[in-house]
């Protein structure tokens, strides 16, 4: 639902509740008020990701996915702060099946902004990740500094000295890679 649908609901049902009120109905006024919090909750916080929230915490990726597709205009249906999540649990669900695809959303994820350091940690982690595998290894160590800056809780500590330890055996420079079409020249058999 369009998060401008969500305000209008709420000032039509706020409205009621005054027209209750000048009527000497306060039961139902008061209850008319009580159901505008909840279009007003939802403009702020999402349906769909509270409840991807909800799968992704129990590690049910295939349901936060389902959850999360049921945003069909994220533009239109989210404020910023929750484009910038949206994109973070995209990426996270899409990092099971396509990395380059995950790769993009936590990119667009840290640019929207996260509001937490642990979710920035993991965001950069990822892209680490996602460098190493594409071969950039200046742009994965960029990225493990800033999840360690991030990372001021020590929540992942253990994945950034795994991955500063895959990094150090990545040492191989292209110079040293051996040409796959040559067949062991030298050697005789």
């Amino acid at each position: 639902m369009n998060k401008y649908i969500k305000l209008v609901i709420a000032a039509v049902l706020i409205a009621l509740a005054i027209f209750l009120f000048t009527q000497r109905e306060y039961g139902w006024g008061v209850m008319s008020l009580l159901l505008a919090v909840f279009p007003i909750l939802f403009y702020f916080r999402n349906e769909n990701i509270l409840l991807a929230f909800w799968f992704l915490r129990k590690e049910e990726m295939q349901k936060a996915k389902k959850w999360l597709l049921k945003i069909k205009n994220p533009s239109s249906e989210l404020v910023p702060k929750q484009m910038g999540y949206y994109n973070y649990m995209m990426g996270i669900t899409e990092a099971q099946d396509n990395i380059s695809a995950s790769e993009k959303y936590m990119k667009e994820a840290l640019d929207y902004g996260l509001s937490f350091d642990h979710d920035r940690a993991m965001a950069n982690l990822s892209l680490a990740g996602a460098a190493m595998s594409k071969g950039k290894k200046k742009e994965a160590e960029n990225y493990i500094k800033e999840a360690k800056k991030n990372d001021s809780k020590g929540m992942f500590a253990d994945q950034i000295k795994m991955m500063n330890g895959q990094l150090k055996r990545y040492n191989v420079s292209n110079s040293q890679l051996q040409n796959p079409n040559m067949r062991h020249k030298g050697r005789k058999f």
